[in-house]
C-alpha cells in the first residue's frame, strides 16, 4: 500500500472514529448538574444538616432551664361595677383545690391518660411528630394544630403561655424533656389534672368533680372520670348543660373513645365497659356571691367582653376569650342603673312571683320571667331581670332565645311595609288606614293564588273589614299574614335583621308573620329601641367600659346608622300607641294610675299553646321587653302556662304588661312625648269626632263567645280610626272587594278581643 492509500485509510478511520469522541464529551449543562448533585454530596449535606440541628438542639437544651410557675397562672379577680361606679361583684377567684394523686382513683387517673396520651407512661415526655407538625402549622399560618403529650400540655399550662409561636413550641419541647427526666410520671400527671380547666369556672379535678357531679375527686367513678377527661378538649362545647345537640353528640363520642382506649390498654375489662352508661352531669351551680340577679348581670357582661376580645383580635375564638377573662384582672363597669335595676326586680316580684304558689298549682313552678330595659338614645342596658335567682335557675331568661316572639313581631311587618312603600295585592299603598279582610282562617293570597296558609285569629274571631291600625290593636293574625305576603317575606326578614333580630336560618315563609321564630327579651328590646330611635340601629350593650390593668377595652358605639326610614319607624311607633290606648294592653297600661299622661307605644304577644307571653313597650326615654316562658322545672322542656298564678291563660296584656307598667311608671322622671314625623297612626290627632265617622262596611262574621280573663276587661269605648287632619278619606271604588281591595273606610268597632282556654293551633300565634 502506498503512502497515499495509507493516508486515505487514516482519514477514513478518523472520520469513523469522530462520532465516538463526540459521544464521550459533555453535550450540555445536565452533566454539570449530575456532577454537582452526586449521591455522596446529597448524603453529606443531609448529615451536615442533621448535625447542625442536633447541635442547635443541644445548645437549646443547655441554655433552657425549667422555669418558675407562670405568673399568669396565679390567682386574680375581676371587679364588676354599676354605672355609678359602686361595686356590684368581685369574681374570678380561681376555683381550684389541689389534691394528691393518691386520692384520685387509679381508673380515673388512667381515663385522662387514655383520653390525651396513651403512651404517657412509656414516652420521654414529648411527641416529636406532633411538635414538628405544630411548628410547621405555626410557620404556615394554620394556627394551633398538632398533638402533644400530657407532659407538654402541663408545661404549656403551668410554665409557659398559650401563644402559638415557634419559640414557645421549642421551649415546650426542651422543658418537657427535662421535666420528664427530673420528675416522676405521677408528679406530671397530678400537675396536669390539677391545673387544667374543665369549664364552669372549675380549675383542677377536685373543683370539676364538685361542679359536675357534686362529689369529691376521690369519689369519682371511672365513667365520671372519662367525662371530665373528655371535657378538656372543649370545656364549653362539651358542658352538657349548655351544649348544643352537636356538642352533646361529640362529647358522648369522646367519652366512648376514652373508655375504649382503656380497654385497649387493658386498664378496663370489656365486660365492665359494656355495662357502663353515660354519666349525665348535674345542672351548674353558680359560685358564691352570684346570688339573685348579680350572676345574670355578670354573665351577660362577660359574654359582651368576650365577644369584644375576639372582635379586636385579642382572642381567636370565644373559648380562648373565656380563658382570658377567667385569668382575671379585668375591671368591668356595666350600664346597669342601680335604681332601675331594683325597681325592675321589685316589679317582677309584686306583679308575678309573689302570686306564684307551686304547692297550690304545679304549673306555677314552671313560670320563668325575663326582662331587659334599654335607653334608646344610647343603647345602654339599664336594667335586666334574668330569673328568680342565678343560683336556682342558671339560664338567663333575659338573653335566652328559644321561645317564640309571637305577635311582638307584627310591628316588624308593618315597618317593612312602610319602609319599602309596599302595596296590597290590588296595588293600594299599605298605611295605617288601609282596609284588610280580618276574617279568621282566610286563605292568604299571592297573585290570585292561595299560598297554603290560612291562620285563625284568637278565639277564631272574624273582624270583616278592618284597618291596619285596629288590626295592630287587636293583633289580627289573618291581616298580618296577608300583609307579609304583600310586602314580600324576603323583605320582611331583611328588615327584621336590619332592626336587630337574628335572622340567620330564618326562613322567609308566611308562618313567620305570626312570630314563630325564637327571640330573647334583649333582642326584642333592641328592635323596639331602633323604632323608638327613629330608625337608627340600636344594639343593646350591657358593658359601659372595661379595663385590663392599664389597657382599656374599646367597645363599638351601640347606636349605629339609619336602617329604616324615619317615617317608617315613626309610623310604627304611632300605630303602636293604639295597642295601649285601644287594644290588648289598655287594661294593664292605659288605665294604670301611675301613668300620669305618659304616651306609651307597645305590643303584646302570646305564643302557640301559651308557652310564652310578651309585652314590649316604650316611651321616648325607655324601652323595656318583658317575657314569660313556660319551662318545666325538672326537665327544662317548654310547657304551656295555662292556669299559672290562677288565671286561665297567661296573656301578654296580663302579667308582662303589668310588670312593664309598674317598672316604667315607677322609674319615670317626668312625662315625655314622642317626636314623630308621620301623618299616620293612633298618635296622630284625628280631624273628626267619633260621631262624624262613617258606619262600618261590614260587621265581624263571628262574635266573641268567651268571657275575658281576670287580667283583661271589655273595651270601655269603641276605637276610632279617623284620618289625620292632613288627609281626607277617599271614596272606595265600587268594585272593591273586602278580602283583597283595601280602602280608607273606618273599620267596625268591637274593641279588644278576649282570650279563651283554646290551646292554640299548630304553628300559630295569639296577640
Amino acid at each position: 500500500m502506498g503512502r497515499a492509500e495509507e493516508r486515505r485509510a487514516r482519514q477514513r478511520g478518523g472520520r469513523r472514529a469522530a462520532p465516538k469522541r463526540r459521544r464521550s464529551a459533555p453535550a450540555d449543562g445536565r452533566g454539570r448538574i449530575r456532577r454537582l448533585f452526586t449521591w455522596k454530596k446529597v448524603v453529606g449535606t443531609f448529615l451536615g444538616l442533621c448535625l447542625l440541628l442536633m447541635g442547635a438542639f443541644i445548645v437549646l437544651y443547655m441554655v433552657i432551664d425549667i422555669p418558675e410557675g407562670n405568673p399568669e397562672a396565679e390567682l386574680q379577680s375581676n371587679v364588676y361595677k354599676y354605672s355609678d361606679g359602686s361595686i356590684m361583684a368581685r369574681t374570678g377567684e380561681r376555683n381550684r383545690e389541689i389534691v394528691d394523686l393518691a386520692k384520685i382513683p387509679k381508673d380515673v387517673q388512667r381515663s385522662f391518660v387514655a383520653s390525651e396520651n396513651k403512651t404517657f407512661y412509656s414516652d420521654t415526655g414529648v411527641d416529636l411528630k406532633g411538635t414538628a407538625r405544630g411548628v410547621l402549622n405555626t410557620l404556615s399560618g394554620k394556627g394551633a394544630q398538632g398533638g402533644s403529650t400530657i407532659t407538654q400540655q402541663y408545661v404549656k399550662n403551668y410554665y409557659l403561655s398559650q401563644e402559638q409561636t415557634v419559640t414557645r413550641k421549642l421551649k415546650e419541647l426542651v422543658i418537657s424533656l427535662k421535666l420528664d427526666r427530673d420528675k416522676s410520671k405521677d408528679y406530671i400527671l397530678a400537675g396536669y389534672i390539677n391545673t387544667s380547666y374543665y369549664g364552669r369556672g372549675a380549675y383542677g379535678i377536685q373543683a370539676a368533680a364538685q361542679a359536675y357531679y357534686r362529689v369529691d375527686a376521690e369519689d369519682l367513678t371511672v365513667e365520671q372520670g372519662a367525662y371530665l377527661s373528655a371535657l378538656l378538649q372543649a370545656p364549653n362545647q362539651y358542658d352538657w348543660a349548655i351544649a348544643s345537640e352537636t356538642g352533646k353528640k361529640l362529647v358522648q363520642e369522646r367519652w366512648n373513645y376514652v373508655l375504649d382506649n382503656m380497654v385497649e390498654q387493658k386498664w378496663l375489662s370489656r365486660s365492665d365497659r359494656q355495662g357502663m352508661k353515660f354519666p349525665q352531669p348535674e345542672e351548674p351551680k353558680a359560685a358564691a356571691g352570684m346570688e339573685g340577679q348579680t350572676g345574670y348581670l355578670v354573665e351577660a357582661a362577660n359574654y359582651s367582653l368576650k365577644k369584644q376580645l375576639v372582635a379586636q383580635g385579642d382572642a381567636e375564638d370565644m373559648e380562648q376569650a373565656k380563658a382570658l377573662v377567667d385569668l382575671g384582672g379585668y375591671t368591668v363597669t356595666l350600664n346597669i342603673d342601680k335604681k332601675k335595676q331594683a325597681e325592675l326586680e321589685k316589679s317582677v316580684k309584686a306583679k308575678l312571683t309573689s302570686k306564684l304558689d307551686p304547692d297550690k298549682r304545679e304549673v306555677d313552678a314552671d313560670v320563668q320571667a325575663g326582662a331587659v330595659s334599654v335607653d334608646p338614645k344610647t343603647g345602654a342596658v339599664v336594667a335586666m331581670y334574668g330569673g328568680v335567682d342565678y343560683i336556682k335557675h342558671y339560664t338567663n331568661n333575659a338573653t335566652r332565645d328559644d321561645y317564640q316572639a309571637a305577635s311582638t313581631f307584627k310591628p316588624v311587618i308593618l315597618a317593612a311595609a312602610v319602609d319599602q312603600d309596599a302595596e296590597t295585592q290590588d296595588g293600594v299603598p299599605i298605611t295605617a288606614k288601609t282596609i284588610y279582610d280580618g276574617t279568621s282562617e282566610r286563605p292568604v293570597m299571592n297573585g290570585g293564588q292561595e299560598v297554603g296558609f290560612a291562620p285563625p285569629n284568637e278565639d277564631d274571631k272574624s273582624y270583616g273589614d278592618i284597618d291596619v291600625q285596629e288590626s295592630m290593636n287587636q293583633s289580627v293574625n289573618s291581616v298580618f299574614a296577608q300583609m307579609g305576603i304583600d310586602v314580600g317575606m324576603p323583605e320582611v326578614v331583611k328588615v327584621a335583621g336590619q332592626l336587630g333580630m337574628d335572622t340567620e336560618g330564618m326562613e322567609a315563609v308566611p308562618a313567620q308573620t305570626l312570630g314563630s321564630m325564637g327571640a330573647s327579651p334583649l333582642e326584642m328590646a333592641g328592635v323596639y329601641a331602633t323604632l323608638d330611635n327613629h330608625g337608627k340601629k340600636v344594639t343593646p350593650n350591657i358593658v359601659k367600659a372595661a379595663e385590663h390593668k392599664d389597657r382599656a377595652i374599646e367597645f363599638p358605639d351601640p347606636v349605629g346608622q339609619q336602617v329604616i326610614s324615619r317615617e317608617a319607624a315613626d309610623t310604627v311607633t304611632s300605630v303602636l300607641t293604639g295597642v295601649v290606648d285601644d287594644g290588648t294592653a289598655k287594661t294593664s297600661v292605659r288605665d294604670n294610675p301611675l301613668r300620669d299622661g305618659q304616651v306609651v307605644a307597645g305590643k303584646t304577644g302570646t305564643s302557640d299553646n301559651n308557652k310564652s307571653a310578651w309585652f314590649t313597650g316604650f316611651t321616648p326615654e325607655l324601652v323595656t321587653s318583658v317575657g314569660l316562658f313556660g319551662e318545666d322545672a325538672k326537665t327544662h322542656s317548654q310547657v304551656p302556662l295555662y292556669k299559672a298564678a290562677g288565671v286561665d291563660r297567661v296573656n301578654g296584656g296580663g302579667f308582662p304588661a303589668e310588670i312593664w307598667a309598674a317598672y316604667t311608671f315607677g322609674v319615670m322622671d317626668g312625662v315625655s312625648k314622642f317626636d314623630l314625623e308621620t301623618k299616620q297612626g293612633n298618635a296622630v290627632k284625628p280631624s273628626n269626632t267619633p260621631s262624624d265617622t262613617a258606619p262600618p262596611s261590614r260587621t265581624p262574621t263571628r262574635e266573641e263567645s268567651s268571657e275575658p280573663p281576670e287580667s283583661e276587661s271589655p273595651p270601655s269605648q269603641s276605637p276610632t280610626s279617623e284620618p289625620p287632619e292632613s288627609e281626607s278619606p277617599p271614596e272606595p271604588p265600587e268594585s272593591e272587594s273586602p278580602s283583597n281591595s283595601p280602602s280608607t273606610e273606618p273599620p267596625p268597632g268591637g274593641g279588644e278581643s278576649t282570650e279563651s282556654d283554646d290551646p292554640g293551633f299548630p304553628g300559630g300565634d295569639w296577640p
